[in-house]
């Protein structure tokens, strides 16, 4: 007990010197933001453990500051040394009665990678936190959590470093009354590289680090001479983005290529801010460089193992719907069943196609991330010598792959019911489809017109059952169906936080 009390009194100081009322915790939230978009998680946090409370210092997803240390999953993952991760909070009899998972954000999955001082003092986690129960994460994203929380450190600490040379620089330049020098020391001591201008955007300073970074001698990129650090393909657009920052004030920030002293370009974030006097005239601007290429790097492997699994899933498809085939041959008396079946799965392959990662020459033509375009896709086989019969109006509204699956086998299903029993079983039939907005539903009205009078069936199906499923237990939404003598009309109210994730953030 005497050695917990310790550690915490030690913790104590240790936080103290890192000043954390201050704020300024910019580069932290680009990092939880990067870490729930590598993790697939709607919150990360980077969490500092405190005696009586945890706070956050940067965070995505989540509006709270801070919750009571006893509500938290980070002070168990800081006390080891690998990702602590918790599949199911409400099955773990640590957290199942906790109220961060009994209540707002209901947290189901947790990984935390646990943030260690250079001394072994553990100070909390960068975590990454779901809503919906996961076995693990993957290799990749365990790497990069790891990488991430290791640069959160680097982050903090150099941190510390700085605010104990800034407060050395402060006693030692207490005589010193021009502030252009003060800012040049301190500007100096920054891991980032820093830069100045004139009003009229003339480069008159930059710090050590940029002189580190680029190996140019200094003073040679003062005026325009920056420009021809940027790689040849950038110039024009680093320039376009400046000369509006100058003309109208805004904020400047853009990534470039930055050449390196070794002669590599390294990817860098740009920003810049306009320093205003009493009346807002500007009187200089100050920016900063950042290397973000190990980032990019990192997205881009990301996005490359993503196309590769995607195309193997189309694979599958076609594999399965060989298989399909190939007992059907064997077996006559399961044609129809086999046909049913390779029908469902092709459609599933279609969707699965539509919103699978695309590089730049296999884009779709038109239509992708939106349900006309999917359903273009579905009801592609039911077009004739005329044209389509199946009619769109209305809203189109965003999907994505998670309700890709279930509004292909729904859509599916309608159509081929309408082309066995409905109004595409007849030349002169047609299918309207309506899509609007209800509040936080989007509502799709499906009306058969020119077919054969519709008639309810004695038995739910299993088509019917299918729809029912995506449409209720997938999709979170419900339907309606009327058999007219005109023709069939069903209306579904699916919430458009199903439809499309983007969707669900907006909302």
């Amino acid at each position: 007990m005497a050695e917990g009390r310790g550690l915490e009194t030690d913790r104590a100081v240790l936080l103290a010197r890192y000043d954390l009322d201050a704020g300024g915790f910019a580069t932290l939230d680009q990092i939880t933001a990067f870490a729930a978009a590598l993790c697939e998680a709607p919150i990360a946090l980077v969490s500092i453990v405190e005696e009586r409370r945890q706070r956050f210092l940067a965070r995505t997803g989540l509006d709270a500051e801070e919750t009571p240390r006893d509500e938290s999953f980070c002070a168990h993952a800081m006390m080891g040394d690998a990702i602590f991760v918790v599949p199911d909070a409400s099955v773990d009899p640590r957290f199942a009665d906790n109220a961060l998972v009994t209540g707002a954000p209901f947290i189901r999955f947790y990984a935390g990678a646990p943030l260690i001082d250079g001394d072994g003092v553990p100070l909390g986690a960068l975590c990454v936190i779901d809503g919906k129960p996961r076995a693990d994460l993957t290799a990749l994203q365990r790497q990069g959590l790891l990488l991430l929380a290791r640069q959160v450190m680097v982050e903090l600490e150099g941190r510390l470093r700085d605010r104990d040379v800034i407060a050395q620089q402060r006693r030692d330049a207490q005589a010193v009354a021009e502030s252009d020098r003060m800012f040049r020391t301190l500007a100096d001591t920054m891991p980032q590289m820093v830069w100045s201008t004139l009003p009229d955007g003339y480069h008159d300073y930059y710090n050590a680090r940029w002189y580190e970074f680029t190996g140019v001698p200094a003073g040679s990129t003062d005026g325009e001479g920056w420009n021809g650090m940027f790689h040849p393909d950038d110039q024009e657009r680093a320039w376009k983005r400046w000369r509006h920052s100058l003309e109208t004030g805004e904020p400047y920030e853009i990534e470039y290529r930055l050449r390196h002293h070794s002669g590599d370009y390294r990817w860098t974030l740009g920003r810049a801010l306009p320093i205003r006097d009493e009346r807002g005239t500007i009187i200089r601007w100050i920016g900063t460089c950042t290397d973000i290429n190990d980032q990019i790097a990192m997205v881009e492997e990301r996005e490359v193992i993503a196309h590769e699994l995607s195309h193997r899933i189309k694979n599958i498809f076609s594999v399965i719907s060989g298989l399909i085939g190939l007992s059907a041959r064997e077996h006559p008396e399961i044609g129809a069943v086999a046909d049913d079946l390779r029908d469902r799965i092709m459609a599933l392959g279609r969707a699965h196609d539509f919103v699978r990662p695309h590089g730049p020459d296999s884009q779709p033509d038109h239509g992708e991330g939106l349900l006309r375009g999917i359903l273009e896709q579905i009801f592609v086989p039911y077009r004739d010598a005329l044209g389509p019969r199946i009619h769109f109006s209305g809203d189109n509204p965003a999907i994505d792959d998670r309700s890709a699956t279930p509004l292909a086998l729904l859509f599916h299903e309608l159509a081929t019911n309408a082309a066995k029993y409905g109004a595409l079983s007849v030349p002169a039939g047609r299918i309207i489809i309506d899509v609007s907005g209800e509040e936080r539903d989007i509502r799709i009205d499906w009306r058969e017109e020119g077919g054969p009078p519709a008639a309810p069936a004695t038995s739910e199906g299993f088509g019917s059952r299918l729809m029912r499923l995506s449409v209720e237990r997938q999709l979170g939404g419900r339907m309606t169906r009327d058999w007219r003598p005109e023709g069939l009309r069903l209306s579904l109210w699916i919430p458009a936080s199903s439809m499309s994730r983007a969707t669900a953030g907006k909302a």
